[in-house]
């Protein structure tokens, strides 16, 4: 399965910040026996999760920011580095969080990113994952192959006005397509 390849979503289910805080919770909670020194974000949407992981187990953030994506349109087929990996990770316990895990490709690339500068130990952590990300996140809140609509990406302003962002609106167009 391609990243965003949205006609193949079952479902759509969407995550409101509620729902959003019991996610976290479990990462914290998956993540708390590892005994974490520090916290790497994956920018942008993977620092959501990421600060609240940080914030619950007391530790320090680090971002990093690699992505397919430039001013939020997918342009690349694979994930490109912006930001890189701090050198604080250097001996350290080190959770690798982002809020999905669609292919896998971006965490697995940043994890092994923080184990070449260095890390002790690496966790990979995910909010949500889909069923064929591989590799697959060592933990995550919740395996979902809906389309997912997260409460900070389901609505951006667009000459003056609050809309459904416009990604969602094509998936939700594509998914419907493909019902018999």
């Amino acid at each position: 399965m391609q990243s965003y390849d949205y006609a193949h979503r079952q479902g759509v289910d969407e995550i409101s910040w509620p729902r959003f805080f019991q996610l976290y919770q479990r990462l914290v909670e998956g993540l708390a026996p590892h005994e974490i020194d520090l916290v790497i974000g994956i920018a942008r949407a993977g620092l959501f999760p990421a600060t609240a992981v940080a914030c619950a187990l007391r530790l320090e953030l680090f971002p990093i920011r690699l992505t397919r994506r430039v001013n939020d349109r997918v342009t690349y087929a694979h994930p490109v580095w912006l930001v890189d990996v701090p050198p604080q990770v250097q001996g350290k316990k080190v959770a690798v969080v982002d809020e999905i895990a669609d292919s896998g490709e971006t965490l697995a690339l940043a994890a092994e990113r923080v184990r070449a500068a260095g890390a002790a130990q690496v966790v990979s952590a995910c909010l949500v994952s889909h069923s064929w990300a591989n590799p697959a996140p060592d933990l995550t809140a919740l395996v979902s192959d809906a389309l997912l609509i997260f409460p900070w990406d389901r609505q951006v302003y667009i000459g003056g006005q609050w809309q459904l962002h416009p990604e969602l609106v094509q998936a939700i167009r594509l998914q419907k397509d493909q019902q018999p």
